[in-house]
């Protein structure tokens, strides 16, 4: 009797070590469209991310799991209309014709980056240009977990000669780099390190508008965040409410009351659901 209780001891104790490895060696990734329009976000590689491109309509979520070891950007595409067959153009962000992305999108854009590991260091990034307001939130995690991106929209504020337009629609915001290819505005050459590379006229533009965004290559400080054992929810158009996401086998939220616990239950429901269509 005793060795048959020890021996289940072992199994549990192995069991939940196990368990607390695994959970260790991956992380939650929620990605909401808080927008007034259709998204077609793009994960490069994309592997762990129903292959690189999806769809994704005002107010839905979608929740993936990354190993540690991934690194890689995400970041929305707009104005899409894509077949069938996966095949079709946008307005901002495209990479090619296809909706599954294997390779990065097309300036203007807001990238949401990530490298993974025992500390993961993510950010927004402007360097390439504005297309959609993008916010990172850590969740559950310990160390300089601090939200990264902006909610204001570079659309609306965007210097005229760096505007790109649509139809006559602003739909993003270039970067001076993109727009006037010099070495001052793209870091490079003469300007290709942090002493001679400075904010012009047009980063701190962006920056106003996103104080926790990269605006220019070397925009550290205030731009780079790191986080060990976090899951993450990066959110298009964001707004103030609750958001909750996995971590170690439990739904975390950004503030615990009732309404945030109708949302946790709601998105376990929606979780597991998209989890087992997309057969993660």
């Amino acid at each position: 009797m005793g060795f048959k209780s020890g021996l289940i001891l072992v199994v549990l104790l192995l069991f939940f070590f196990t368990a607390a490895r695994r959970s260790y060696s991956t992380r939650v990734f929620t990605i909401v469209n808080e927008c007034k329009t259709s998204l077609w976000p793009a994960v490069t590689p994309g592997d762990n991310f129903n292959g690189g491109g999806f769809s994704l309509r005002p107010g839905q979520s979608v929740v993936f799991t990354a190993p540690v070891g991934w690194s890689g950007r995400i970041w929305a595409r707009t104005g899409c209309n894509f077949d069938q067959g996966g095949n079709g153009s946008c307005d901002t962000g495209a990479c090619g014709t296809i909706l599954k992305c294997a390779s990065t999108g097309e300036t203007p854009v807001t990238l949401a980056e990530f490298t993974l590991a025992n500390l993961d260091f993510y950010d927004v990034s402007l360097v390439d240009g504005f297309n959609v307001p993008v916010t990172i939130r850590a969740v559950g995690g310990t160390g300089r977990c601090m939200q990264a991106g902006c909610t204001g929209d570079l659309r609306v504020d965007c210097p005229e000669e760096l505007v790109k337009k649509v139809g006559g629609r602003a739909v993003a915001c270039r970067s001076a780099c993109d727009v006037f290819n010099t070495d001052e505005y793209c870091c490079r050459g003469l300007f290709g390190n942090p002493s001679t590379c400075q904010p012009t006229f047009y980063s701190k533009k962006f920056k106003e508008a996103c104080p926790t965004a990269y605006s220019y290559a070397y925009d550290d400080p205030t731009s780079i965040f790191t986080c060990s054992d976090a899951d993450y929810v990066i959110t298009f158009c964001a707004r103030k409410q609750t958001v909750c996401t996995y971590h170690n086998n439990r739904l975390i939220c950004s503030r615990s009351n009732r309404s945030a616990m109708f949302f946790a239950k709601w998105l376990t429901a929606i979780s597991v659901s998209v989890s087992l269509f997309l057969g993660h």
